[in-house]
This record gives structure tokens, C-alpha cells and sequence, in this order.
């Protein structure tokens, strides 16, 4: 009924992509922010300006990871380095954290004014999943989860959250290392192999495959289906409603 292997106790969903469109908000954002970025590096370094690319920069190097990881990562493909900075950082200050508090004013902004989509497909397999009986947990990088999960009305069906605030915290690495996953796995008090993970992105695919957990759910918004599975997805489908049996 639900698409899951039997011994399945817990679903542990990313948020941006799984359950929210705030994939496309998250890419807005971080484009505004390195671009402004870049532009400025660029005309102060003699350097021809190069634009982000929301699509293939942002989901080879920030999808799925902490916000300061991302960054960080951004930079070095292009052989810029920024010291770290401080996590209060002002959003003006060129840090790699500055940089990343910025990139969440941006983010912010937009889900204040834009709004938040949630696909349907994955509320009603949230429902279906909750009538069944199993643990429900939210695992994300963002530290705007909480408020995305109340803005879209799923956070009733969610009974667990570690986010970018958890990582902050308790001193968890972020995706691709499955230590958020494992905290999940942790609060409900049952093995990885007895938790599926569903995720769109590769470094959350890689997460859900290096903590050895029981399924990994591939969620291809994209176009990245191959990609999905060579990072260690057992299943990808378009939208969770395929799961349900339904078309997407």
C-alpha cells in the first residue's frame, strides 16, 4: 500500500523537494546571493563575471547540505576562499558565514511573500503513512524548516523535526554524512533498517545510503533519476504519490 518493504517503522522526508517545492525558493535565493556575490568579487579581482547556475552549481554543491557547507563548497569549485566568520555574522560581511545568514534573508523573504507550494502527492501519502502507523520525522538542512512545516499546514502530521537548528546545537554533521538521519532514527527509538528515507537530493540519497537504512526513496523533480541511483536510492519515482499506487 505504501511502497515499502515489510519490517518498515519510521519515514524519515526531507523537506525541500519531498514535500515542499521550497527547492525552487532555496535555488532563488541562493542565485541572488552568490551573484551579487560574484559580481562584486569579480569587478574587484579583474575577473570575468560567471552567474550561478541554479541548476547544476546548486545541485552539485548546496542541495541537501547545511547552509555553510554549501557555501563553502560553492566557493572552492571556483577557487575562491573566505575565512568561516562566526554564525551571528552579519548578512554584509563577506564570511562564509555572512554569506550564508544572507542567503537565508533571501529565503525568508521569498517564503514570506511567495508563499510555500507543497505537493499534493506527498500531503496524501503523509496521511496515508500516519493511518498506517508510522513514525513520521522531518529531516532537513534548513533551519527554516519549523516555519515552512506551519506556513503549509503539514506540521500536524509530522512528529519529529531535525533541521539546520539540531545540526547548529547538537554538533551534527550535515548531508552527505547520515548523522541527521541517525538523530531521527535515534528519537523514535528504532534501527536504521527499520526506517525508509525519501529524499531528491544526491547528497541526501548518499545520507540515507551510508547509514545503512533499511530504504532509500529517490524523489526525481529534476531529471536526475540515474544520478539519484548511482548515489544509493533503491527507488526513484517522480512523486511520493506513486507510492500510493497512483498517478503522479
Amino acid at each position: 500500500m505504501l511502497g515499502l518493504p515489510a519490517g518498515i517503522r519510521a519515514c524519515l522526508f526531507d523537506l525541500d523537494g519531498v514535500l515542499t517545492n521550497t527547492a525552487a525558493v532555496h535555488a532563488a535565493a541562493w542565485k541572488e546571493m552568490f551573484d551579487e556575490f560574484f559580481q562584486k568579487y569579480s569587478a574587484e579581482h579583474g575577473t570575468a563575471f560567471r552567474p550561478f547556475d541554479a541548476r547544476t552549481e546548486y545541485d552539485e554543491k548546496v542541495d541537501g547540505k547545511p547552509r555553510v557547507d554549501g557555501v563553502r563548497d560553492c566557493l572552492a569549485a571556483r577557487g575562491i576562499r573566505l575565512p568561516d566568520g562566526s554564525p551571528d555574522d552579519p548578512p554584509n560581511v563577506e564570511t562564509v558565514n555572512g554569506l550564508g545568514n544572507r542567503k537565508n534573508e533571501a529565503v525568508q523573504r521569498r517564503i514570506r511573500t511567495q508563499g510555500v507550494e507543497v505537493f499534493e502527492g506527498s500531503r496524501r501519502y503523509l496521511q496515508a503513512t500516519e493511518q498506517a502507523g508510522l513514525r513520521r520525522a522531518v529531516v532537513s538542512s534548513s533551519a527554516n524548516t519549523r516555519e515552512v512545516l506551519d506556513v503549509t499546514g503539514l506540521a500536524p502530521y509530522i512528529e519529529e523535526v531535525v533541521d539546520g537548528v539540531t545540526i547548529r546545537t547538537e554538533g551534527l554533521l550535515g548531508k552527505p554524512a547520515p548523522d541527521t538521519f541517525l538523530r531521527a532514527a535515534q528519537l523514535f527509538g528504532v534501527d536504521p533498517a527499520e526506517a525508509a528515507v525519501f529524499e531528491d537530493a544526491l547528497a541526501g540519497v548518499a545520507a540515507g545510503r551510508a547509514g545503512a537504512f533499511g530504504f532509500v526513496v529517490g524523489v526525481d523533480r529534476v531529471g536526475q533519476a540515474d544520478e539519484l541511483k548511482a548515489h544509493g536510492a533503491d527507488i526513484v519515482v517522480r512523486d511520493l504519490a506513486e507510492l500510493l499506487g497512483e498517478d503522479r
